[in-house]
């Protein structure tokens, strides 16, 4: 899956905030404090971030032909 653009539940902009995100994370830093700092507070849009699976490369291996 791509990170959506928008939160499902509040609408709130969230595609912006997923490379530092990603990039944080990868270096170590807690999610808590990540998602604190770049001011994501709903429990909706941390959902979003917290539960995502980057799916994109398992689904690029299965090509039409």
């Amino acid at each position: 899956m791509i990170i959506p653009i928008r939160c499902f539940s509040c609408g709130k902009p969230l595609a912006q905030f997923w490379e530092e995100y990603s990039e944080r994370v990868d270096k170590g830093e807690d999610p808590k404090k990540i998602l604190d700092s770049l001011g994501i507070e709903r429990y909706c849009c941390r959902g979003i971030f917290v539960g995502h699976v980057e799916l994109i490369d398992a689904a690029g291996e299965f090509k039409k032909g």
